[in-house]
């Protein structure tokens, strides 16, 4: 039975506005609180999703917010990871990015929902050029019908002509674009992409697509879609290589420093961390921070593995 037909169909409407809270909030709460203690109702499904994904709202003590319920029953069975066990990893990749203070991925918890043990996280609106929203995601494409992404402004992903990706942007390698015709792939050269492709190394990451980059308000950036990430073995895939071999900025360089810290035995993220992956990729994820800091440079793609996830959008 496929991993959808193991969540029942009913009650899963298109996604609604959210409705109001039900009181008058008493306290403020935090979101990783709200997300874990409150009450959760499903509103609707993410159709392009791989696995199951539900369109939620969580209400507790007058709080109430959008977000996003995989539960484990809904997740496909992959070759290269142990079933059952997607929703910890994007637990563990919300975990390792507060860990950096870069909070590049939106509130996640455990929890029981629904359909069973899953993974719940804080809905996210995208927001559109002209700083209007434009809807959120989760396994899904947050990509524009050009392939290019938008945060208020500059684009994060394009597709243009030529052997050189001009001032501003990062060449990752030619697409196909139909008609036998190629054009050049780039990314923007921008800190929060930077940042995202070195935690993208540290976790692991075997599916870093366009599609799972959401620019929100605020100049903020969060990426989505952490599932198959903490692998023991090297499976970084993603759109981020244009800084591949270039060394690592020295505020980053300190971030990993800080992080290696606290993934030492007893400390409080390796605790946290032991209760959602593997010892074996704990060990594995050490390994990687102290490969990056010893070298000093982004890595470069091994050759032994796809470099880039298809679609990459």
């Amino acid at each position: 039975m496929s991993a959808p037909e193991r969540i029942p169909p009913r009650s899963l409407t298109p996604p609604t506005r959210l409705p109001p809270p039900a009181k008058e909030a008493s306290r403020l709460v935090s979101p990783a609180e709200l997300l874990a203690l409150g009450e959760l109702t499903v509103r609707g499904r993410v159709r392009e999703a791989s696995n199951a994904v539900l369109y939620c709202t969580v209400e507790y003590e007058g709080h109430s917010a959008p977000c996003v319920y995989k539960p484990v029953a809904g997740e496909r069975p992959l070759w290269d990871f142990p079933d059952g066990t997607l929703a910890q990893r994007e637990v563990a990749a919300y975990e390792v990015s507060e860990a950096t203070g870069w909070g590049l991925v939106p509130p996640t918890v455990l929890r029981g929902g629904p359909y069973g043990q899953g993974m719940c996280q804080l809905w996210i609106e995208v927001e559109a050029a002209g700083g209007e929203a434009a809807g959120g995601g989760a396994d899904g494409d947050g990509a524009d019908g050009d392939g290019s992404m938008q945060a208020g402004g500059p684009e994060l992903l394009a597709l243009v002509e030529g052997d050189e990706p001009g001032p501003g942007w990062k060449a990752v390698g030619y697409a196909e674009v139909g008609e036998g015709r190629t054009a050049l792939l780039v990314h923007a050269d921008d800190v929060r992409l930077r940042r995202l492709a070195v935690l993208d190394a540290v976790i692991n990451n075997g599916d870093r697509k366009g599609g799972h980059l959401l620019p929100a308000a605020g100049g903020r950036l969060y990426a989505i879609d952490h599932g198959v990430t903490f692998n023991a073995d090297d499976k970084l895939r993603t759109l981020l290589w244009g800084w591949a071999g270039e060394p690592l900025p020295k505020d980053v360089l300190e971030v990993l420093a800080r992080l290696a810290d606290q993934l030492a035995d007893g400390g409080p993220l390796c605790a946290r961390l032991a209760e959602l992956i593997t010892e074996a990729e704990i060990e594995a994820l050490r390994a990687r921070v102290a490969a990056l800091l010893r070298t000093g440079k982004h890595p470069e793609p091994s050759g032994q593995w796809p470099a880039i996830p298809w679609p990459p959008v």
